[in-house]
């Protein structure tokens, strides 16, 4: 993978794991129930993939 590509997919990374955390966040301030449950549950996974872009882009 060329450096260029590796930058974005760091830019990816980057920005999945903010919005993650705003996500987060907006459902442990705003939100009650199932509806709790979906959006931690998104951002664990918008994390998640985060992690994965970011390690990538380390490689």
């Amino acid at each position: 993978m060329d450096p260029m590509m590796k930058m974005w997919v760091s830019f990816v990374g980057i920005g999945l794991m903010v919005l993650s955390a705003v996500l987060i966040m907006l459902a442990r301030a705003k939100t009650r129930g199932a509806l709790r449950l979906v959006l931690s549950f998104v951002a664990f996974v918008m994390l998640v993939t985060g992690m994965i872009c970011g390690l990538i882009s380390i490689i």
